[in-house]
């Protein structure tokens, strides 16, 4: 592990990237005794940080859902990461790509909870009761840190999590089978990815489920009201300026943003 004083130093470091745009040695070879609590633990402090210059956290994310992303990572589960209401844009949206450094795209679900979730012991089924309605998402994920990197790099950096574009049709998780959702995603026109939903651990409230356990251990709980991404079904598509991507959800809708 290593001490409080470095902590902050590595979150201090993330931020300040963030703001410059310009990527930092990764953590893991500036701390060589950085282990995955203390990644947590800078994430926290980024966070707390971003609160008190003025954010709202709204929700959570969640990576590393899929069991080729676990081993090329060398984990064993996925991973987390906050998302704040400056992260959140809509459908049609037009983002600067000089905002982001290497921006890459990934079709998700996200889930907004009705009610609150306490782990331990939480199933899909708890996550589907207690969720008000489930909507199609983009993920906007970026490195703030030089590459490779070791999942401790990945998850102090807020598990590459940058925003998140939302849109389509806003569906009850009861109303269809969200094993089954469906997608495709191009870049100018061209189909890049597709993939189901049950990609992400076989239900994609599967996630939300180990989430809602995850925090459970440090105190923590899933509150009513939160959007919470539930893992990539489509492997990242890389994005730059004058790029225009538009997801197809099939019968939930579709998702178009632009990067200028």
């Amino acid at each position: 592990m290593i001490s409080e004083a470095e902590r902050r130093a590595a979150a201090a470091a993330l931020m300040q990237a963030d703001r410059d745009r310009k990527p930092i040695t990764q953590l893991s070879r500036t701390y060589p005794d950085l282990e995955i609590v203390d990644a947590y633990a800078i994430q926290q402090l980024w966070a707390a940080e971003r609160v008190a210059a003025g954010a709202r956290l709204v929700g959570h994310k969640i990576g590393l859902t899929s069991r080729a992303m676990q081993m090329a990572s060398k984990m064993t589960e996925p991973d987390y990461g906050f998302l704040t209401d400056d992260m959140v844009v809509g459908d049609g949206a037009r983002l600067d790509a000089s905002r982001y450094m290497k921006p890459r795209l990934e079709v998700e679900l996200a889930f907004v909870l009705g009610k609150d979730l306490h782990g331990p012991d939480l199933r899909v089924h708890d996550v589907l009761r207690a969720t008000e309605y489930v909507v199609p998402a983009l993920e906007v994920i970026d490195y703030r840190t030089e590459v490779p990197r070791a999942i401790t790099d990945t998850i102090a950096d807020n598990a590459a999590a940058a925003a998140m574009v939302v849109g389509g049709r806003v569906v009850r998780p009861m109303d269809l089978d969200v094993r089954w959702v469906a997608a495709t995603l191009a870049k100018n026109g061209v189909i890049e990815e597709s993939g189901v939903s049950a990609a992400v651990m076989g239900h994609p409230a599967a996630g939300i489920a180990w989430l809602g356990n995850k925090l459970a251990a440090v105190g923590q709980h899933l509150k009513a009201g939160q959007m919470l991404l539930s893992g990539s079904f489509t492997r990242p598509v890389s994005v730059e300026a004058n790029t225009v991507v538009h997801a197809d959800f099939g019968p939930l809708g579709s998702i178009g943003v632009a990067f200028q």
